[in-house]
């Protein structure tokens, strides 16, 4: 699948190759647990532990090009799966062995928190998601039972290119369904796709992610100035498939992407969270639940998460685990968990603070005329 010019230089990106076509990276958010820096907004959101998550890929290749994509334009594109197969065993226990290298150099790190480098030891979820589209892997039902099997949560993000793949994908902890754009056109300039059919393939995946009985999220990735309009045809589309939560999460200007849009395409948080409020309004059947400013990025859920006693959109992994594993018939509301009270709300804050570079400099600045 890549050849050894590119395993090279993703080698010099941290990325660590597993067998002929899966990968693995240690996520930001791991290494800043680990050192008692906090979390992702999958924790605030959902209850993952970020320094117990990894992060990985079963397929370095893509059937799309997307314009806000940290890959660079060497990366593998295919419509087919063109390359061997490689055994579901060989991909856990490779992954995990070149996840836990990865971490070693934590250990004895100064900011290192002991316990949580302790805990990071032991894997409890896992985040397809880490670049090209996994859930093209032929054998991807087989690995799910393995993590399953070792207590392992599961999460895949996938681009709604493959509906068929959706469709016969087993019950996972939480399947991501990214909507660049509500309208043909617009698709199209956005996520540069391979097949003509691409619009009928979104809309068939939306379909069956609509048939899905365990958590769905649609996920939009805002980039300003191109996909930040159309309120009401992207309110149509997300009931197409009418997932459990969405996440309306900003470009953030990274890598590859820099040479294509830059920071001016980059949303403040302030533009997010107005944005899903200008949303939600066309979406009677959900509201704002939470968000996670560092990551610019509003959790939106349906009403009926929303119990008595608060929230629950939390997840219970190890019920989800044994229903998993049961084999029977089970649905999102059999692995709920409620969610922290603190977690819940939109503060009102934007990014104007130290996340944003743009302040960091002026503060800079400041500090140096006084």
């Amino acid at each position: 699948m890549l050849t050894p010019d590119q395993r090279k230089r993703l080698e010099k990106q941290h990325y660590r190759m597993v067998g002929s076509h899966s990968a693995v990276k240690t996520c930001g958010w791991t290494k800043n647990m680990i050192k008692g820096q906090g979390g992702c907004y999958k924790l605030r959101f959902y209850g993952i532990q970020s320094n117990q998550c990894m992060q990985m890929t079963t397929s370095m290749s893509c059937a799309n090009r997307c314009t806000f994509c940290w890959r660079d334009l060497k990366a593998p594109v295919s419509k087919d799966w063109k390359w061997d197969v490689d055994k579901p065993d060989f991909i856990l226990e490779k992954s995990l062995e070149a996840h836990h290298k990865l971490l070693e150099g934590y250990k004895g790190h100064s900011k290192v928190t002991p316990q949580s480098y302790q805990l990071s030891k032991t894997i409890k979820h896992v985040a397809l998601s880490l670049t090209g589209e996994p859930i093209t892997y032929p054998r991807m039902n087989e690995l799910l039972d393995l993590f399953h099997q070792q207590g392992i949560s599961t999460f895949i993000v996938t681009n709604a290119q493959f509906p068929e793949a959706i469709k016969i994908l087993k019950p996972i902890t939480q399947l991501y369904l990214s909507l660049d754009a509500p309208t043909k056109d617009l698709l199209k300039q956005i996520d540069v796709p391979l097949f003509a059919d691409y619009w009928e393939r979104l809309n068939t995946s939306l379909n069956y992610l609509k048939e899905k009985q365990q958590r769905t999220c649609i996920r939009l990735t805002m980039v300003k100035g191109m996909n930040m309009e159309t309120l009401p045809e992207y309110a149509k589309m997300i009931m197409q498939g009418f997932p459990d939560f969405i996440e309306v999460k900003a470009y953030m200007p990274i890598a590859a992407s820099r040479e294509r849009l830059g920071r001016a395409y980059a949303p403040l948080h302030e533009e997010i969270v107005k944005f899903s409020q200008q949303l939600v309004q066309h979406l009677p059947d959900y509201e704002l639940v939470s968000e996670h400013i560092s990551s610019r990025v509003v959790m939106l859920a349906k009403k009926k998460f929303k119990k008595a006693d608060g929230w629950h959109t939390w997840i219970d992994f190890p019920k989800f685990q044994q229903l998993a594993l049961a084999g029977k018939p089970f649905t999102t509301d059999d692995y709920l968990k409620k969610t922290p009270t603190s977690l819940v709300g939109i503060s009102g804050k934007g990014t104007l603070d130290r996340e944003d570079p743009r302040y960091r400099h002026k503060k800079k600045n400041e500090n140096k005329k006084e």
